[in-house]
């Protein structure tokens, strides 16, 4: 198991990149369905769809999927990342981050969020405090408020409903 970036290089421990798997114990394919395991399979390794880092002592920790990625302008912005900023402050009870199309940056970053109760913001005010924690390009051009977020019956987050894939 390794860190790899998107050509399949092995990053250092710190680095954040896909977690790719190889070995025995890995499947040898999607059975009929050569193009996915091309997609899935590279040089031997398989791409997991996870993002991950590894420390020095060679735990990997997941941090995000790929999938979930927004690219902005070329640059890649990890949603957990912009929802860790968000969660620090006070009102957030919840968020997703998000990506959708943008004609000039390719995506542009969203955020849905779910106000403690009682609390008050405004969209405005998320920004700005994204705006003072976070590089200029992660910074959520929308953020809506909404009563709950769209879950699965495992509890997960749908980014995808959000997204309006499904």
């Amino acid at each position: 198991m390794k860190i790899a970036d998107d050509n399949g290089n092995t990053l250092p421990p710190g680095e954040m990149g896909e977690i790719v798997i190889r070995g025995p114990n890995v499947m040898q394919g999607y059975w009929r369905k050569p193009e996915a395991t091309a997609a899935a399979i590279q040089n031997g390794w398989l791409r997991s769809g996870d993002i991950g880092i590894m420390d020095e002592e060679g735990y990997f920790f997941i941090m995000d999927r790929v999938k979930d990625m927004i690219n902005v302008a070329g640059f890649n912005v990890y949603p957990n990342e912009v929802e860790q900023v968000i969660y620090r402050h006070p009102a957030i009870q919840e968020v997703a981050v998000y990506g959708v199309s943008d004609p000039v940056k390719g995506e542009a970053v969203h955020a849905a969020v779910v106000l403690k109760e009682n609390m008050v913001s405004t969209p405005e005010e998320i920004i700005k405090f994204c705006r003072d924690n976070m590089a200029v390009y992660r910074i959520p051009r929308k953020v809506d408020f909404v009563k709950e977020l769209p879950k699965s019956p495992t509890g997960k987050i749908l980014k995808r409903v959000l997204r309006g894939d499904s």
